[in-house]
């Protein structure tokens, strides 16, 4: 079984932010349950859209240990996280908490509105509501509701997002990274060198339409991850999409991690 976990809007400018509550939420949880991926989704960035910095919610993909299984219940789960949240809130924060096995083309084509779009904490509660998902707000407005939703959906996907956690492998790649490390890991690099100007990422927002095929894939090479390595979640592969290294002040890399959102 796997479990769909979306929160959003659990920050502040002066907090951590809601990539770093995810990963404590994962580590909460193991060894009972194994983060398989914590996916961090843009959502549209609008300044009509009240948020922290750039409007992105995260995704966990969780799957029960077997000895959890036996006693498996979500309400319970559900009431942990809850708890877990409320626990760290932030004031000024505006947190919404989602959890779901089950996720329908509704809340998938939601997460793409959410990108395209200015929504409604309204439509939120009804598609959670028809599509029985368990979706709460935990303070301020619980506008979090909306991202948190929308998570879920994308997380589930397979094809929208930046990997804040890969599998069981630890975060800390940083700077020049050989890339037979980055497949060690199941990390598919790619280089986007040469691409047509219109399949090219523009602000970095919506790189979601760079395709897992696009650019050609490297074998052998040094690629700077900056200061984590973050992958594309695309077609439930990690995908680290690059460019030529042109920094005079990192001469150990041919090549340079794309920010891609």
């Amino acid at each position: 079984m796997t479990i769909f976990v979306g929160i959003d809007d659990t920050d502040s400018l002066d907090s951590r932010g809601t990539n770093k509550l995810a990963r404590a939420i994962a580590e909460q949880l193991s060894p009972r349950y194994e983060c398989r991926m914590i996916v961090r989704h843009q959502l549209l960035f609008d300044e009509r859209i009240p948020f922290t910095s750039h409007n992105g919610s995260a995704g966990l993909w969780l799957e029960p240990c077997a000895a959890e299984m036996a006693s498996l219940d979500l309400d319970s789960l559900f009431d942990e996280l809850r708890a877990a949240m409320l626990g760290d809130f932030i004031p000024g924060s505006d947190p919404g908490l989602c959890l779901t096995t089950e996720v329908s083309d509704e809340l998938l084509a939601w997460g793409r509105r959410c990108q395209s779009e200015i929504v409604t904490q309204a439509e939120a509660r009804a598609i959670a509501e028809r599509a029985g998902v368990r979706l709460v707000g935990l303070g301020g407005t619980n506008g979090g509701i909306i991202g948190a939703l929308a998570a879920v959906g994308l997380t589930h996907s397979g094809n929208d997002g930046r990997l804040v956690r890969w599998q069981s492998w630890p975060d800390d790649l940083t700077g020049p990274t050989p890339i037979a490390v980055l497949n060690e890991r199941d990390i598919e690099v790619r280089s986007l060198d040469g691409l047509s100007p219109d399949r090219m990422p523009d602000d970095g927002r919506t790189s979601s339409r760079i395709e897992r095929s696009a650019g050609e894939e490297l074998l052998e090479g040094v690629v700077d991850v900056g200061k984590h390595c973050r992958p594309n979640l695309r077609d439930h592969r990690a995908v680290l999409f690059v460019t030529r290294n042109l920094n005079p002040e990192c001469l150990d890399a041919e090549w340079t991690a794309l920010k891609l959102k």
